[in-house]
């Protein structure tokens, strides 16, 4: 799968992808990411991706015509690619998205800069993700964090072909919680039923610690996570359990 990123700081990118599970990956050709710099589609001597807004304000609007020259030829470049704007205006970006996306042949970054883009390049793109109700300075932090969660789900990235599969969100439950040795620390010890090799009992207790965690941590999830008819009957006694202790 390729990732193509549209930048004005291209070397940005160099180290997150050269190191652990994504730079083994890339070096496996399992995916490519490739940085391209925004200005190598400016026209001019001075290459000037950024102009002063029509109307008055602060701050310079990054221009259209080097975006949609750019957005073009990547696009002949890898067909059925779509194009991603990571804006603080775009939808939340959620671990079904990261999901679905992983389905493409590649993906293509618009990264913004400044205080934003011309509007019309929003009719260039797919899709508009934002990480969360927070401004940053640019765009290829929010596309890095994107390439690595969908770079999970591409077959061969991770050790395990069940290792995505069992990351928090992917079933709409944040994840149970996980233990290695020792099986004492500091006197904290590993849950009994995690050592007892009773696979069922295991599979049972994740399970409810899924939905205790969720409960605590994040219960709007609960609204939409798909849920089965133990696990509604394991959410009532774990708030009634709640309640209990807080009376």
């Amino acid at each position: 799968m390729t990732f193509d990123i549209l930048t004005l700081f291209p070397g940005m990118f160099a180290s997150p992808f050269e190191e652990s599970i994504l730079g083994k990956a890339v070096a496996r050709e399992l995916i490519s990411v490739r940085a391209h710099n925004l200005r190598d589609w400016a026209q001019g001597r001075h290459q000037v991706t950024d102009d002063a807004p029509y109307g008055g304000g602060d701050g310079m609007i990054m221009k259209v015509e080097p975006a949609a020259r750019a957005l073009r030829d990547l696009r002949e470049r890898v067909p059925g690619a779509p194009v991603i704007l990571t804006t603080p205006q775009g939808r939340p970006f959620r671990q079904d998205d990261a999901r679905r996306l992983a389905e493409y042949p590649g993906l293509i970054f618009l990264c913004g800069r400044y205080e934003g883009f011309d509007e019309r390049i929003r009719t260039l793109v797919d899709f508009e993700y934002s990480l969360g109700d927070f401004v940053l300075t640019g765009g290829e932090l929010p596309a890095m964090v994107m390439i690595d969660a969908v770079a999970r789900h591409v077959p061969g990235v991770l050790g395990s072909e069940g290792s995505a599969a069992g990351d928090s969100f992917s079933d709409g439950l944040l994840e149970y919680p996980q233990y290695t040795r020792p099986a004492e620390f500091e006197g904290q010890s590993v849950p009994e039923v995690l050592l007892s090799g009773h696979h069922g009992d295991i599979a049972r207790w994740r399970r409810r610690m899924q939905l205790a965690r969720t409960l605590e941590r994040r219960p709007d999830l609960l609204d939409s996570a798909p849920l089965s008819d133990a696990d509604r009957e394991l959410l009532t006694e774990l708030k009634r359990e709640r309640r209990e202790e807080t009376a």
